[in-house]
């Protein structure tokens, strides 16, 4: 059984025992939490939401809180000897999918 999720405003298929990278999710590691906003439940029968499936939830568990790989941004202006470099990461969460209830 799958499901596709959303959260942070981005979507992703997940089944039970998944490992996931998603943005930062408030919590303490170990903490169990509910993801509510199920588009789509695939298996033997599919089930799709429109856009939400009502009832639908991915339960996961709370592996980590980290941050991501740097991202270096640079900004420069031809001609005028203006260069400016810094970096970003971006604060993440890692999941375990425990369950699928559909």
């Amino acid at each position: 059984m799958y499901a596709v999720i959303k959260t942070g405003g981005k979507q992703y298929k997940v089944s039970e025992g998944d490992l996931l990278k998603v943005d930062k999710i408030e919590g303490a590691v170990g903490e169990a939490i509910e993801l509510g906003e199920v588009l789509m439940v695939g298996g033997e029968e599919v089930k799709i939401g429109t856009p939400l499936l009502p009832g639908a939830k991915v339960k996961a568990q709370i592996v980590e809180q980290d941050k991501d790989r740097k991202i270096l941004v640079f900004h420069s202006k031809r001609r005028k000897g203006y260069r400016k470099t810094y970096g970003h990461r971006q604060p993440i969460t890692r999941l375990k999918i425990t369950g699928i209830e559909a």
